[in-house]
């Protein structure tokens, strides 16, 4: 957790610190123009500090839950460049203002002091404030970055608490530390971490759409970094450096440093050494005390609670007012009879609609376009007698809620038109016409698939029933390759999958259970020293279920919604089973194995890459390229015929290939919510 917590602990320190001294040189100038009673109206501005930075956190966190993914993207880029913006100007108006930091505000306090409690606690709030919202921003986009790792707020907690130690001891002068070197090394590190901070920002920015080059790659190391390794979440962490990186964030990553990093430094150097610091025992120029504040008007906890209370009432006001409300006053209605009841034309926005069923039937629920059938939202599933949220983004246009009952024909409301601008991507329905191109040209190719696995299988049966153990080693690699590369996945072919591919697991004599039939079985044989005459049965057995299932596939039932699912399917079982190796039966082959079913899977968004370059013209160049990355990782396991196992595999190599081949299944998990067919009428 280090790794994300590190520019969080800095960030916090010497914010903290910065904070922290300026709150010091406030006390003391006034503990010395024996102000003592004044006291609580510093500590009153710095609270309201406090509270308004933890409320512009709020704020920030929860307007950004409530956006669409690309719209959150968008907003954390965003917010990330204006922190980069933030840290860069404190780093250096820091770097100028150490030395006279302390003159400065105790002419300030000198001047709040004769106007009265309200200067005074004005000014403690608003040198405390700016680095309270700077540390907030700086915190979140950090938070951003690490995702659901506590980290961040863990370090920034950590170099608070030191800083306000450290604080502590320089006001009580127990420590002595020179500050200008401190402020100039932590300058130089946040300078660095802040150009991470850029390139992650820019990167949300295009993957939200704003910026162009998404797909653009300077860097494209994912295939040779583990990037779950020590060393690569440390970089990962403390300066954002990704293993995948675009032209325009590797071009402003090093365009920021060099030039920032060279005008603090020469900064550094122009203004290096000045006056020895004021000594902290040195008086202040005596002030007039002021006035002393009226008591009996009222008790002292009601403005510090008040400073505390009004930004947190405001922040939750905003918080509440920015969250997606309900389209209208009243539900809106589900039945196989009545759709839509209650819906009125919404705001333009993202929009939260409560859908209740009132009919019998469970039923499928769309928010549809209804001229195109193009779909914004939907609801799977929704029970009699059962409320759900929908949320949905609307921009100009016409709208219509359609509803499918689980029996019956679908139910289209009456279309309400919403006038403004916007922008929403709705997704364009996919019916069984179609799918039918793609799957007659699937079927053709596992037909054709099938054709070669019947002519390798004979060929594997006279090998073993001719005593050639060796060659139906070999003999058995390829045929089971040919098979693997077909995509069964979840019974893609019904019973004949378990006679040809079944495992030996739940079976009550396991290996040798007399229904342990297919590949795994001769795998198991050849492998573990049975004779040719052992095998002789399975491998015949293996032949017949391999000719049976190429003359039962033709009149198979594949329905054609399967077809975008199994895009998805066969590489989760290849995760599932055999990147764990949980299905090798002595061959050691798991990777060859892999390797076939990402031939599948590639063959499988071949036919269907019309469909989804239509509906999402950047998933398949992202596939591709994941694609390529597990494909790299596999051919550095073999050696021509010769695979490594699973299990000796290095540690290193074992992750990189699970976590790309986990990067692969995440980029595929939208195909089959794409193409997924929707009845429309």
């Amino acid at each position: 957790m280090w790794d994300d917590a590190f520019p969080s602990f800095l960030i916090g320190l010497r914010e903290g610190l910065e904070a922290g001294l300026i709150v010091s040189i406030l006390v003391a100038t006034l503990v010395r123009a024996e102000a003592r009673s004044r006291l609580p109206q510093v500590w009153t501005g710095v609270l309201a500090a406090i509270a308004v930075a933890m409320s512009f956190g709020a704020v920030l966190t929860f307007t950004a839950a409530s956006m669409p993914q690309t719209a959150q993207e968008a907003f954390g880029g965003t917010l990330s460049v204006i922190a980069v913006a933030f840290v860069t100007a404190m780093v250096f108006w820091m770097r100028r203002s150490a030395r006279n930091l302390s003159s400065e505000l105790k002419q300030k306090v000198t001047g709040a002091l004769a106007m009265g409690s309200g200067m005074l606690v004005l000014t403690s709030f608003l040198a405390v404030g700016r680095e309270g919202l700077e540390t907030a921003l700086f915190l979140w986009t950090t938070a951003q970055a690490a995702g659901e790792s506590a980290g961040p707020l863990t370090g920034a907690a950590i170099g608070l608490v030191l800083a306000a130690g450290l604080c502590w001891g320089l006001y009580r002068r127990v420590l002595k530390i020179n500050l200008t070197k401190f402020f100039t090394a932590t300058g130089v590190v946040l300078i660095v971490i802040a150009a991470g901070v850029l390139g992650y920002g820019l990167r949300d920015l295009q993957e939200g759409g704003v910026l162009p080059g998404r797909t653009a790659y300077a860097v494209d190391l994912a295939g040779s970094i583990d990037a779950g390794s020590w060393y690569s979440t440390l970089v990962q962490g403390v300066f954002n450096l990704m293993p995948t990186m675009t032209w325009l964030q590797v071009v402003a990553y090093v365009g920021y440093l060099v030039v920032v990093m060279t005008l603090f430094v020469r900064g550094v150097r122009a203004t290096a050494p000045k006056p020895k610091p004021e000594p902290a025992e040195r008086p202040a120029a005596e002030a007039p005390a002021g006035p002393r504040p009226r008591t009996g008007r009222r008790p002292a906890w009601v403005i510090p609670t008040a400073v505390v209370a009004v930004p947190a009432v405001i922040a939750g006001l905003a918080v509440a007012l920015g969250r997606p409300k309900p389209a209208g006053d009243q539900t809106v209605a589900v039945s196989e009879t009545d759709c839509g009841k209650g819906f009125t034309a919404p705001a333009p926005g993202r929009q939260t609609f409560r859908m209740h069923n009132t009919g019998r039937q469970a039923s499928e629920v769309y928010l549809v376009d209804p001229s195109t059938n193009a779909v914004y939202g939907e609801i799977e599933g929704l029970a009699p007698g059962t409320t759900r949220d929908l949320v949905a983004t609307v921009a100009g246009g016409t709208y219509a809620w359609r509803c499918v009952p689980a029996s019956g024909r679908a139910v289209t409301s009456k279309p309400v038109t919403v006038r403004g601008g916007g922008a929403a991507k709705p997704v364009t329905p996919v019916s069984e016409q179609d799918l039918a191109g793609p799957l007659k040209a699937y079927k053709a190719y596992v037909g054709h698939g099938l054709d070669t696995l019947v002519g390798q299988t004979g060929t594997l049966r006279r090998d073993i029933e001719g005593g050639h153990l060796d060659k139906a080693r070999t003999d058995w690699l390829t045929a089971h390759r040919t098979y693997a590369s077909l995509g069964a996945a979840y019974g893609t072919f019904e019973d004949f999958d378990k006679k040809i591919d079944g495992r030996a697991d739940g079976l009550p004599g396991g290996e040798h259970d007399k229904d342990f039939t297919g590949f795994l079985r001769l795998e198991y044989g050849l492998w573990h020293g049975q004779s040719a005459k052992e095998l002789t049965g399975p491998a015949r057995q293996l032949d017949t279920d391999a000719a049976g299932l190429r003359k039962a596939f033709p009149s198979q039932d594949f329905d054609p919604g399967d077809l975008p699912l199994r895009a998805h399917e066969i590489l989760e079982n290849t995760l599932q089973f055999e990147l764990t190796g949980d299905t090798d039966e002595g061959s050691g082959t798991n990777l060859a194995t892999a390797d076939a079913n990402l031939t599948g899977t590639r063959e499988l968004l071949t036919v269907l890459e019309p469909l989804l370059t239509s509906r999402s013209p950047l998933l398949l160049p992202t596939v591709d390229a994941d694609i390529d990355r597990v494909r790299k990782l596999l051919d550095a396991a073999h050696d021509g015929d010769h695979w490594t196992p699973v299990e000796k595999l290095p540690a290193a190599g074992r992750q990189r290939l699970d976590g790309a081949t986990g990067q692969l299944l995440e980029d595929l998990a939208p195909v089959p919510d794409l193409l997924e067919i929707r009845k429309s009428a």
